[in-house]
């Protein structure tokens, strides 16, 4: 028998999720709660129940899983209410808009002995797992540092709701994460981030560039700088094609570097020096590795599906999220305050 899945937040990012789910056997939509007029005719559409908010939901409808697709400032309270309900999540990235709120989330799905999922999606795909084993592996000899980038020019019309000029829907917490997270799970921990944005191409509250320098646990160094206001062909759904409203262009925006080679991803070209010792008058080569990209939200649906089914652990944890979520928010709170944040010490953002 198929999960019975019920989906909080039928936007932009809960129509991808409904349109992963039609592609997996193993689960079945069972309703959709959204306060928004066209979320009835969505659910219409899909032969579902809608309902206007979470609690009217789940006080009729006994879903085995839910996903949570709502702004990131409305995740908590749907959340704590599924799990209440006994209801394993899945919760889109970020998991919370606080770290308090992630933690307590994670503490109280333990305590009911339920999982939480995050919506991290790119974790699914192949390239970021053979990145971690090269960079890990010791292919690249010490990891010394790391670059990338993330420029891209959003369409006015994306700004026209007044909540994504707003701090909570900034480039850093909506966009960045996504990096923050990889880059987290390909290198390791990252110990300490110093931040800088700006807004002075639109002038709204949020921002519209930002800069980081980091340093991960294992002592490498890293630097990134991205935009939503730069017109460039650097960021991973141009250098993927991941999403089919991105034309595809194969440029890299990332690079690790090590004492005995680099690595442009997210399409895998590995440099190594052609001789020994290496150094910067040994010739470089390059060797591609070629893998398929596929659909990252159906490998999701699959994977929450095993979850749900108790047939697996989420491979993005509570936990994991809620690292990801801090280092991003560090970066907010340094370009704020202008220190340096050290994630794990006594300035850890909450």
């Amino acid at each position: 028998m198929p999960e019975r899945i019920a989906l909080i937040g039928a936007g932009v990012i809960g129509k991808r999720h409904l349109k992963a789910m039609a592609k997996v056997e193993s689960v079945e939509l069972v309703a959709i709660a959204d306060p928004l007029s066209g979320a009835a005719e969505i659910a219409t559409e899909h032969g579902v129940p809608h309902y206007p908010g979470a609690n009217e939901m789940l006080g009729e409808v006994a879903p085995s899983g839910v996903i949570i697709a709502t702004p990131t400032e409305h995740h908590f309270q749907p959340a704590l209410a599924s799990l209440d309900a006994g209801c394993h999540l899945l919760i889109e990235k970020p998991i919370a808009a606080t770290v308090a709120e992630a933690e307590e989330i994670a503490r109280v799905s333990e305590a009911r002995g339920l999982c939480v999922l995050v919506g991290h999606h790119r974790r699914y795909y192949p390239q970021v797992a053979k990145a971690r084993e090269i960079v890990r592996g010791g292919s690249l000899g010490q990891l010394v540092t790391v670059s990338g980038q993330w420029s891209v020019r959003k369409p006015e019309s994306y700004y026209t709701p007044d909540w994504r000029r707003r701090s909570p829907a900034g480039p850093v917490l909506t966009n960045l994460i996504h990096e923050i997270d990889y880059l987290r799970h390909v290198v390791g921990e990252i110990r300490s981030v110093t931040g800088l944005t700006g807004n002075s191409v639109q002038g709204f509250e949020k921002e519209d560039a930002a800069a980081f320098a980091f340093q991960f646990e294992n002592g490498s160094l890293g630097a990134f700088v991205m935009s939503d206001q730069a017109d460039s062909p650097w960021a991973w759904e141009m250098a993927t094609g991941e999403n089919p409203a991105f034309p595809r262009n194969g440029q890299n925006c990332i690079t690790f570097s090590g004492t005995r080679g680099a690595l442009e991803f997210p399409n895998l070209r590995h440099w190594t020096s052609d001789g020994e010792p290496a150094s910067w008058i040994t010739p470089k080569a390059a060797r591609d590795i070629s893998l398929e990209l596929g659909d990252a939200f159906v490998r999701q649906i699959k994977h929450f599906a095993e979850v749900v089914a108790g047939r697996a652990n989420p491979v993005i944890s509570a936990a994991d999220a809620t690292g990801t979520l801090g280092v991003t928010l560090a970066v907010l709170e340094s370009a704020r305050c202008g220190n340096r944040i050290d994630i794990c010490g006594p300035e850890r953002i909450n």
